[in-house]
């Protein structure tokens, strides 16, 4: 069913950052591993040299739980559901000038819209840690040779919660870009999803979610590659090309959150000389 668009913006609560968090190491923190997805030795080969790659435990269990108890204390009044008043409203589809329409064929789930840079400041002082990272993402090169080089991550956490039934249609990711204060274009190129909970696939009976990944897809949709959700991995991948979706949530709940890698477009003079 498609829904007439509405204008949209999102205003949030001002609410405590915890000084510590994401700062210290929690008691369940674990060393953060790396791996890249290397789509030539998957079934979606046509993918080959495309960027994607895993991280796991760049948050313990017990900051997920704090960061999704946070996103709902930041939600304000005027954005709750307006059914049932919950932080989680259902998660709508941007069709242009700052409207956006529900279409459940498409897209079927909650969602929580923070805007916090100190958070994901935090979030990127923990990935920058890891070298794969800064050896890879602290600049970005579309085709034609053009230089972008890493600015931070974007404010904007979108916070998304899947129960029984609910999933995210084959897709490939927009980039979202602004002028910077100093007048250079800055846009987004990475996608970075940080899973908040466990699913079975990934440890057993100890979780309740089943179903829930993250599948990269051929055009067809008949061969993938999935990236199961567990709590603290973070998947970061890069807009262009790769086709995906979140697949059907088959029992329980998934709690994700999306934000993005943002660059600003390097001087023609500094391209030229380097």
């Amino acid at each position: 069913m498609y829904k007439l668009p509405v204008k949209t913006s999102y205003e949030s609560n001002d609410i405590p950052i915890p000084d510590d968090f994401l700062k210290s190491e929690p008691h369940d923190a674990q060393p953060i591993t790396f791996k890249k997805i290397d789509f030539a030795d998957t079934v979606l080969t046509e993918y080959k040299g495309l960027y994607a790659v895993v991280l796991e435990h760049v948050l313990s269990p017990s900051e997920c739980a704090k960061l999704i108890e946070l996103a709902e204390a930041s939600v304000s009044p005027k954005n709750k559901n307006k059914i049932n008043g919950s932080p989680w409203a259902p998660a709508l589809v941007n069709v242009g000038d700052g409207y956006e329409t529900e279409v459940l064929e498409y897209r079927n789930s909650d969602r929580i819209i923070w805007d916090q840079q100190d958070i994901v400041n935090r979030l990127w002082a923990r990935l920058e840690q890891v070298p794969e990272i800064k050896d890879t993402l602290l600049t970005s090169e579309l085709p034609k040779g053009t230089v972008w080089d890493f600015q931070r991550l974007n404010k904007r956490m979108r916070f998304l919660k899947y129960g029984q039934g609910q999933f995210f249609r084959p897709h490939c990711d927009s980039p979202y870009g602004e002028t910077g204060e100093d007048g250079k274009s800055v846009r987004t190129h990475h996608t970075l999803h940080l899973y908040l909970n466990d699913s079975k696939q990934e440890v057993g009976d100890a979780a309740d979610l089943v179903g829930g990944a993250t599948s990269f897809l051929s055009s067809n949709g008949k061969r993938k590659v999935d990236v199961n959700p567990k709590a603290g991995r973070v998947l970061i991948f890069q807009h262009r090309r790769l086709y995906h979706a979140g697949d059907d949530v088959l029992d329980g709940i998934k709690y994700t959150m999306r934000t993005d890698i943002m660059y600003s477009i390097r001087d023609a003079a500094i391209v030229n000389s380097s």
